[in-house]
């Protein structure tokens, strides 16, 4: 799954960062993360973000949510190293 956001209030921003970060998202770029995790987790933070976020949400704010189950997706650059396991010495 990927979630990307656009939330103009800095605090509002920072608790949902944290909130996906602390759902195991990974930052693919400044407001969009990677959830690769299970189905009660992602819909655990889907349930936060329509019972906790959403009600302070401005006109101006958004979140969007791409369900990529068995899509292909193609990375370049840095993004291409998020799926190599990497090892330390």
């Amino acid at each position: 799954m990927i979630i990307s956001y656009d939330i103009a209030d800095d605090k509002l921003r920072n608790r949902f960062s944290k909130l996906l970060t602390k759902n195991g998202a990974i930052r693919l770029q400044f407001s969009v993360y990677e959830v690769n995790n299970t189905s009660r987790v992602i819909d655990n933070i889907v349930v936060k973000i329509e019972n906790v976020f959403s009600k302070h949400f401005s006109g101006a704010d958004s979140v969007v949510i791409f369900d990529i189950k068995n899509a292909k997706i193609k990375k370049y650059g840095n993004a291409i190293h998020r799926d190599q396991e990497v090892v330390y010495f």
